[in-house]
């Protein structure tokens, strides 16, 4: 990463936020994605595909991070490491009743579509967009993501 890459990134006063990451918003096509981002990604976008990915270059796997485009249009995106910190200060790691006592009233609990003993703890901020985390059998934050609806509420991501 060159050093306008790091500095540019460091200038993007709050990363993750329930309208976007960084400079980044929801709805914004590849280009304006990519000029607000201002730093290299891997991935391209089919701007007539149902689904695809962008990550960042120092992510090793898209299970780490990735950004969601569905028809062109950035609307989601996916952290699965304990790095980042969600809208509101959750993270990978945290335990439900941590989540609980961050996001109260707010927060809607889910069973997971796959596996027994996991949820969906999800939190709509009241605008549209949407932070859903994933738990583990443990009750252990284990993937979270945010986005918009319908996408966001899409188990699988890009299949």
């Amino acid at each position: 990463m060159t050093a306008a890459e790091v500095k540019a990134l460091q200038a993007q006063d709050a990363l993750g936020s329930y309208t976007g990451y960084g400079t980044a918003r929801f709805g914004m096509d590849e280009d304006a994605f990519r000029a607000a981002w201002r730093a290299d990604l891997k991935g391209a976008v089919d701007p007539a595909g149902d689904c695809s990915l962008l990550q960042r270059p120092w992510d090793n796997a898209l299970a780490d991070f990735d950004f969601m485009f569905e028809h062109g249009r950035f609307v989601r995106y996916d952290v699965g490491t304990p790095r980042e910190i969600a809208p509101g200060g959750g993270k990978v790691g945290m335990s439900v009743a941590q989540i609980r006592a961050l996001y109260g009233r707010g927060l809607q609990v889910l069973p997971h579509k796959y596996q027994q003993n996991e949820q969906y703890l999800r939190i709509a901020d009241g605008k549209g967009d949407v932070l859903i985390f994933e738990t583990d059998t443990a009750g252990k934050v284990s993937r979270w993501r945010v986005g918009v609806p319908p996408q966001i509420d899409n188990e699988d991501g890009c299949l």
